[in-house]
């Protein structure tokens, strides 16, 4: 069973930068969607962005579109959501997760991104941003 956890969160300025990882175990990575997803106090679950099994195709919600970048080494079963410029509405916990059959689509089509068909989850990590 893929299990996975994230790492990288902290506190940074406005207009600082961050770098998340997901570190996955019990399933090789290159057969699954990922998917960022954020909560901040008091909201809903939101996507931030997905990457395709291959890593091919990602695609970003327009609220972090141009400053934040997601990658994956699939050979060393590691994920990565790169954070930049950030702004202190970027604050939540950050989670990854994972889907052997949701289709990522590309940035040619609206950004949705949903919670309920991604099956494995991190148990998140703080992002505050605060100067």
């Amino acid at each position: 069973q893929l299990q996975l956890v994230e790492s990288g969160g902290g506190l940074v300025q406005p207009g600082g930068s961050l770098r998340l990882s997901c570190a996955a175990s019990g399933a090789r990575l290159d057969r699954h969607t990922i998917g960022w997803f954020r909560q901040a106090p008091g909201k809903e679950r939101e996507g931030v962005s997905c990457s395709s099994p291959s890593g091919a195709v990602t695609h970003y919600a327009d609220s972090v579109k141009g400053r934040f970048t997601i990658s994956r080494n699939n050979g060393e079963n590691m994920v990565y959501l790169q954070l930049n410029d950030l702004e202190p509405d970027d604050t939540a916990v950050y989670y990854c997760a994972a889907s052997p059959s949701y289709y990522c689509a590309g940035p040619l089509y609206p950004f949705v991104l949903v919670a309920a068909n991604f099956g494995a989850w991190g148990r998140g990590t703080q992002v505050t941003v605060s100067s």
